[in-house]
């Protein structure tokens, strides 16, 4: 009997090592094609870190904010907004529309980013950056993917209940879901282990019994 036999063919194997690796280096490219926008220093901030200001109902003074603190200001404004995401609008079909609230989600967001973020912006700003930068480089060099691919989750969310759906600027809801889902996907495929640096680090904590070694393997 074949030992092979049932093993999926190489070009099989070969176009999933293809697609996992596009999906490494195209997530490494949009956390880095964002990086310039809210670069430290001063993160993009304008004004000594001025933040936008609600003015009237679904309007806001820019305040001569910018970068990051224009975009914070944006999720302190909108976030009592009622706003609906993941709708699908079947009422041409005479069907009732779908759709999730996210206004408690946004609300509570919007506590830590008014309480903790916002008066410590020179700090988190760091924060932010870096951990957009760890996204760059972990999916460039497949280096610690799995961890790589947490972070970039935890800041897809956070984009996501914060400004999915806010009206001006508008924010398609799915720029962020769709993020969210291919950051899952890398955290989920650990890409490295596909011509990466973890592909040579995964077999050296193999087996290793104490607990560092243990979270090094899992996050390769």
């Amino acid at each position: 009997m074949d030992a092979n036999a049932g093993a999926p063919p190489l070009w099989d194997v070969r176009l999933q090592k293809i697609v996992i690796f596009i999906g490494r280096l195209g997530l490494a490219y949009l956390f880095f094609s964002q990086l310039f926008w809210k670069l430290p220093p001063t993160f993009g901030c304008a004004n000594n870190y001025a933040f936008p200001q609600p003015a009237a109902e679904n309007y806001w003074v820019a305040n001569g904010s910018s970068g990051l603190c224009f975009w914070l200001g944006m999720e302190s404004i909108y976030q009592d907004l009622p706003r609906d995401v993941l709708v699908t609008d079947m009422r041409p079909a005479g069907l009732p529309k779908l759709g999730i609230p996210l206004t408690p989600l946004a609300q509570l967001n919007a506590v830590l980013i008014d309480n903790v973020i916002i008066p410590n912006i020179a700090t988190f700003g760091w924060l932010v950056w870096l951990a957009e930068f760890w996204v760059v480089l972990s999916m460039l060099l497949g280096l610690f993917t799995r961890f790589g691919g947490l972070v970039a989750i935890g800041v897809s969310v956070q984009l996501f209940i914060g400004l999915a759906a806010i009206p001006r600027p508008f924010e398609w809801e799915w720029s962020y879901g769709l993020m969210i889902l291919l950051s899952l996907l890398m955290f989920g495929l650990a890409p490295g282990r596909t011509w990466g640096v973890d592909a040579a680090l995964r077999p050296r904590f193999a087996g290793s019994r104490n607990f560092f070694g243990r979270l090094l393997w899992w996050l390769t």
